[in-house]
């Protein structure tokens, strides 16, 4: 797809070459406003959390061995129609479409623009990357869309009201026998130090987060779905977690 095509407003997706097309009724959720504008939505936040050592810092030196957790589960080459909700800082969208083949493909949702201009930036080079402006609680995607979803740390962001339809729209977008690939935080072990230093870190900062020391992701799942399987694995004294659902 070349530029002049990609900027066609009648397409439903878009080429990172081109623009993506904004929903004028879609608008920045109010919590994501309230509490997370310093991070994710002033222009110079993107400019200052884009830089792949902080990332790196902020997870205290996991977030390589956490990316790759969350990419290898879908293996080293990505088959078919894969889906990345929510946008992510560093380089976890282009090694995910350095994954790609010839034939398969990678969507990439969120529902802050300046994070989408920010992505789009990154995977440039990757011709059969598309960007959407999505809410991740009400997905336009039809039902089995796609062979494999990705949310990594997008969770612990959001209010339990909207990552209740955040798990479900995830699990109704993909596909019977695809995966959908968690990878947030986790209700680290007693003898881990860095409990104690996330506990006010979290409290302060991600208001949200500590939902995720309490409550399993699988609580999450509506309760008229039934995965055939799922698997939880945990990371960095129990700290982080990756969970996989598969359809």
């Amino acid at each position: 797809m070349n530029e002049e095509a990609a900027a066609i407003d009648t397409q439903p997706s878009y080429s990172n070459h081109g623009k993506y097309q904004l929903s004028g009724d879609l608008g920045i959720p109010e919590y994501l406003e309230e509490t997370y504008w310093w991070a994710y939505l002033h222009p110079k936040a993107v400019s200052l959390f884009e830089r792949q050592w902080l990332v790196n810092l902020i997870l205290w030196g996991n977030f390589s061995r956490l990316r790759d957790a969350a990419l290898n589960e879908i293996g080293t080459k990505f088959e078919g129609d894969n889906l990345q909700v929510a946008c992510v800082y560093g380089d976890f969208s282009q090694q995910a479409a350095s994954r790609l083949t010839t034939e398969s493909r990678l969507d990439i949702v969120d529902v802050a623009p300046v994070q989408l201009e920010n992505v789009k930036k990154k995977v440039k080079s990757f011709a059969n990357v598309y960007l959407h402006h999505e809410d991740s609680s009400e997905l336009s995607f039809d039902d089995g869309s796609f062979d494999n979803v990705i949310l990594f740390f997008l969770l612990h962001e959001q209010p339990q009201e909207v990552r209740e339809k955040t798990v479900r729209e995830a699990l109704r977008v993909v596909k019977p026998g695809g995966k959908v690939v968690f990878v947030d935080y986790h209700n680290p072990r007693r003898i881990n130090p860095f409990r104690y230093v996330m506990i006010p870190i979290l409290h302060f900062l991600e208001p949200f987060a500590l939902d995720l020391w309490k409550r399993e992701i699988t609580d999450w799942i509506p309760e008229d779905d039934s995965p055939r399987s799922m698997h939880k694995e945990t990371f960095f004294g129990s700290l982080y977690q990756k969970v996989v659902i598969k359809k």
